[in-house]
């Protein structure tokens, strides 16, 4: 969908009515980090979108309040947990932003940095501020009922080439590139399957694990739990499966499981982390990637390029939008 086209969009309901709105906060915290890519800063790139994404969340008509906000890990600029956002006399929701996927691609000038921002109905979305890890598997459809996060990863290789009808070795399989992963990525390549190992960025590496054509066929390893709660709605949004599974580092944070009743080992799945039947996912390219392209100039015009997605309509939308800026002598 092109923004030409954005009008004839369904205006009924949280998902689809927010939805196309809901990308020009993601669209503003892009064109603002784009002027920092490439050029080593991380928090000057994260800063940049958080101040234009907060910014654009305020004109949007919704009564949103922060779920799973950015930055809480490494002090960087953010969006908050227990924010308010949105104009606050539209539909009650959750949120989860993350105003850059992958800042450090974006500072360094890798591809695959995107921004990214979800919402669902008020209550749906899991709390993962106090438990900053977890390890997460993601799929397309054909591999529902057939994963699990608990099996060996051989097992789960080999299950998932026998429902794609190939071989292990025709599956790639995207993983973080940490040092935490070498076991991982050994017992990966043991079964024959690929690696596609990935500087920064999980977010949109569950969304191409679930996206047919995409290169990715699964995903595995540990990321952030806020980042896992963004990825499960996408994957609400797109089909698919997603597990998650939190990884407590300090007493602290399995004191925090233990008192809520979250027994170690246990799988959440995507519902789990999302519940709720109206769900959105936007995000906007900031450099170039397997989902989406980057921030770009054409003639001197900004032009970004978007995803939106609900799960009520099941649609996914490209919107291509282009960012005149207006001369300010014409008022």
């Amino acid at each position: 969908m092109t923004a030409s086209t954005q009008e004839q969009t369904d205006t009924d309901g949280l998902a689809v009515g927010a939805g196309v709105d809901l990308a020009a906060s993601t669209q503003a915290a892009a064109l603002a980090a784009s002027p920092w890519v490439g050029r080593g800063d991380k928090n000057a790139v994260d800063g940049a979108a958080v101040s234009a994404m907060r910014r654009a969340l305020a004109g949007i008509r919704i009564d949103g309040t922060v779920v799973i906000g950015e930055g809480e890990k490494d002090d960087a600029p953010m969006l908050f947990t227990g924010e308010r956002v949105g104009s606050g006399d539209g539909a009650a929701c959750d949120v989860a932003v993350d105003p850059i996927d992958g800042t450090r691609l974006a500072a360094l000038g890798l591809g695959n940095a995107i921004s990214a921002l979800a919402v669902a109905e008020r209550g749906a979305m899991f709390d993962a501020s106090s438990v900053f890890y977890m390890e997460k598997l993601a799929a397309g459809p054909a591999a529902a009922g057939i994963l699990d996060l608990r099996l060996p990863v051989r097992e789960n290789v080999f299950r998932l080439a026998e429902v794609l009808g190939r071989d292990p070795d025709g599956i790639c399989v995207a993983v973080l590139d940490r040092p935490r992963h070498d076991d991982l990525v050994t017992e990966i390549r043991a079964t024959g399957a690929r690696v596609r190992l990935l500087p920064d960025g999980d977010v949109a590496a569950a969304i191409a694990a679930v996206d047919a054509g995409s290169g990715v066929d699964l995903m595995l390893g540990s990321g952030g739990s806020p980042e896992g709660v963004l990825a499960a709605a996408a994957v609400r949004c797109f089909g698919g499966i997603f597990q998650g599974r939190l990884w407590p580092q300090s007493d602290a944070e399995r004191a925090w499981m233990g008192d809520r009743g979250y027994e170690s080992g246990r799988v959440l799945s995507a519902r789990d982390l999302v519940a709720g039947d109206d769900v959105v996912f936007v995000a906007t390219g900031v450099t170039d990637g397997s989902l989406l392209r980057g921030v770009r100039s054409e003639l001197g015009v900004p032009v970004t390029h978007s995803l939106v997605a609900d799960t009520r309509t099941g649609m996914r939308h490209l919107v291509e939008t282009r960012h005149p800026q207006r001369d300010p002598g014409t008022g």
